[in-house]
């Protein structure tokens, strides 16, 4: 009986394998960072959809988790957008699968502290620094994995220069705890909705976030500025490549570059990371038409 359980949910397990396997002509899936679900969920998928006809299908999280997801064999998309430049690259070269053999660098978001304006801690932050206030007692921090994700690292570096910058030498422990501090990470995804919701009080967010959702917030002096380098590209075992041409190109062009701009992105001239000579000739049309 278990032997014959056991063939049972191999056989099952291999036919959903095969099934994930198939190309859907008609159905793009965008593996996308987390901080992205605002702008390609309710934005740019339905107006790409609008536009090609085809369904966008998306998955939002962590850089890092996506990146290793794919590495893995758990997951298979056709397009792979990234917060850091730095994910992409574990992904390039045979002893990494091959998963990625360019990309292209296209928008920027700084780092910023995002607040509830209902908390109760709202007011301190027009009145006193942030480092301060997140140093009160009770207050109730979010953050992301800095090993899962970029933001999540970029905000560790950037309280780390802040305990140099106002010689807090304790200024880390004292807001953040240990890295992995499970009373204040969360996934990607959920951040936000913790915020808006008075889970939490602040956190870290890009300025693509807090601008789109109207979410009060504080940007870091100069010299602790940290942000997110956007970067996206086509998969090499992508299912639906002629697709994810198709979307790679909507969303770098004037059109998709605008929605860009409209929720708080900045957008900046493409730079191509990699070998450009697998890149779709008609991206590279793309890209040389916005320089």
């Amino acid at each position: 009986m278990i032997r014959k359980m056991m063939v049972s949910v191999a056989v099952l397990a291999s036919a959903m394998l095969a099934h994930t396997a198939v190309a859907d002509d008609n159905v793009v899936n965008v593996l996308y960072a987390g901080s992205l679900v605002n702008l390609m969920e309710r934005s740019v998928g339905p107006a790409f959809e609008k536009e090609t006809g085809l369904h966008f299908q998306g998955y939002a999280a962590g850089s890092n988790k996506i990146a290793n997801e794919i590495k893995g064999k758990l997951r298979r998309g056709d397009v792979f957008i990234s917060a850091s430049p730095k994910v992409n690259t574990g992904l390039m070269g045979a002893a990494n699968g091959d998963h990625v053999a360019w990309y292209v660098t296209f928008a920027e978001s700084p780092l910023m502290i995002g607040y509830n304006p209902r908390s109760k801690f709202a007011g301190e932050f027009k009145s006193k620094r942030w480092d301060q206030v997140l140093q009160e007692q009770g207050i109730k921090i979010g953050r992301t994995d800095p090993k899962l994700d970029p933001k999540g690292a970029f905000t560790v570096e950037m309280v780390t220069k802040a305990a140099d910058l106002y010689h807090q030498p304790d200024l880390v422990e004292k807001t953040l705890g240990a890295a992995e501090n499970p009373d204040q990470v969360l996934p990607e995804e959920t951040l936000v909705g913790r915020l808006q919701s008075g889970q939490l009080d602040a956190g870290f967010f890009y300025s693509t976030e807090t601008s789109d959702l109207k979410i009060p917030s504080i940007r870091p002096a100069p010299e602790l500025q940290a942000k997110a380098s956007y970067t996206l590209t086509i998969l090499g075992d992508a299912p639906n490549a002629a697709g994810a041409t198709r979307f790679v190109n909507f969303l770098l062009s004037a059109k998709g570059r605008e929605l860009l701009k409209e929720h708080g992105v900045d957008v900046i001239k493409p730079a191509i990371t990699g070998n450009a000579q697998a890149m779709p000739p008609s991206l590279q049309a793309v890209i040389d038409a916005t320089r």
